[in-house]
């Protein structure tokens, strides 16, 4: 991919900057709106899964400008200037503009692939609790299917209806809380730039894989050996599935996977330069 660096060099090139302005204003904005008169964006522009009755399909775009916190924020920013910069002005502004909205893209519809993968099994097993809810069943459900951070809740209805098993509140009670896990997978929004931002890294260290970059500005690496030790760190992360990381690993591995196939596609069929 040589001879596609236009003229020039912006520390703060056009579509970088952009993206900047918007998020900065859309977090401003979000907290804003929330604590003055109660309205939550996130609630719309957030990303939700499609079975969710909160999915919008523009939210495949609008999440990326979402952000949870002002760490997540700057974080995220802060990634997106030093890697974004160079790459905007390696590539051109058009080029760039691309490459970090289909990284962005394929990292939603990666993520919502695992959840898809998640949810629908713990579906079908609510399904099947829920057409004969017996004490023996809902033991069974709980510890095949409950997420540690919820089964607490669960197991005190266990034992609750164990020692009393023809309790009709009890069943009552042990169907509402199955309906609202269900509910709860579905309806966890997704926000951050976080995919479109790791495309980035990907692509700075295929194609710069010799630069260094300093971790918390001291430790120097080389970006190819950084690139691949936070990608095996994310594949790692996301397999463990720990119920208490509200970390979306698969959806920033969706950005990086999202970025080599596309970086070899224009490396095949040499894309003209914008």
């Amino acid at each position: 991919m040589n001879n596609y660096r236009p003229q020039g060099f912006s520390f703060l090139p056009t579509v970088v900057k952009n993206l900047l302005i918007i998020n900065v204003l859309v977090f401003i904005s979000t907290y804003v709106f929330k604590n003055t008169i109660g309205f939550d964006l996130n609630n719309y522009f957030a990303l939700y899964f499609p079975g969710s009755e909160s999915f919008k399909p523009f939210q495949l775009v609008s999440h990326l400008f979402m952000h949870g916190n002002f760490f997540h924020l700057f974080s995220n920013m802060l990634a997106l200037w030093m890697f974004g910069s160079t790459l905007e002005n390696f590539w051109g502004a058009k080029r760039f503009f691309i490459f970090y909205f289909v990284t962005g893209l394929g990292a939603a519809l990666l993520h919502i692939a695992v959840q898809y993968a998640e949810i629908i099994p713990l579906q079908n097993a609510i399904s099947d609790y829920l057409s004969n809810p017996t004490p023996e069943r809902f033991e069974a459900f709980t510890f095949r299917n409950v997420p540690s951070n919820f089964k607490p809740v669960f197991v005190q209805l266990v034992d609750a209806w164990n020692a009393n098993p023809s309790s009709m509140s009890i069943k009552d009670n042990t169907i509402t809380l199955v309906k609202e896990l269900a509910n709860l997978k579905i309806n966890v929004p997704t926000v951050g730039a976080s995919g479109a931002v790791f495309g980035l890294l990907l692509a700075f260290g295929m194609l710069f894989p010799n630069t260094l970059i300093y971790i918390y500005f001291f430790f120097p690496i080389k970006a190819k050996y950084f690139v691949a030790l936070y990608g095996a760190f994310e594949l790692y992360s996301g397999l463990q599935n720990n119920p208490s990381d509200n970390v979306a690993h698969f959806a920033h591995l969706g950005g990086m996977l999202f970025g080599y196939l596309l970086l070899k596609y224009w490396q095949k069929n040499q894309f003209k330069r914008y």
